[in-house]
């Protein structure tokens, strides 16, 4: 399966002091896309609220490949390389493409579903979990290790 993606234009707001995309943006950028992804999938914001889930990073690496600058176009994509069996951890990819297929950037985090009320890490209701099992997927795939109780 192809992975999610969307188009954005870098705005000044984005840029550093050398005219650059800040690297806050690419975060922020690929946070968009995620919450993007899930709200298609029928896990907007208020949903995840209301079931007292949300997702929460552990790690986020950032590879930089070419500069990107104010008013360029961008298309930053979300695919799955990382999930337990039980759905309780992933690792989701994120690339962010300039135009004609240049890859500027590599975006990897990995992290779980936190219980907001109890403030731990949790397993996913089983509607989410085939989500993620069905979320577009990219090579190479690590299968991790289920939450342990």
């Amino acid at each position: 399966m192809d992975p999610y993606v969307r188009t954005y234009t870098v705005r000044w707001a984005d840029c550093d002091m050398n005219g650059h995309m800040a690297n806050t943006a690419y975060s922020n950028l690929a946070t968009d896309v995620r919450i993007g992804y899930w709200g298609t999938k029928g896990f907007s914001l208020q949903t995840f609220a209301a079931r007292r889930l949300g997702p929460v990073l552990l790690h986020e690496y950032l590879d930089y490949m070419r500069e990107v600058r104010m008013g360029e176009t961008v298309e930053v994509d979300f695919s799955v390389i990382g999930l337990s069996p039980d759905g309780a951890r992933f690792k989701f990819l994120h690339e962010v493409w300039l135009p004609e297929r240049n890859k500027a950037a590599r975006i990897v985090i990995a992290g779980g579903w936190m219980d907001l009320e109890l403030r731990k890490l949790r397993l996913p209701p089983d509607d989410l979990l085939r989500v993620l099992q069905e979320a577009p997927r990219s090579e190479p795939f690590e299968e991790m290790k289920p939450l342990r109780r």
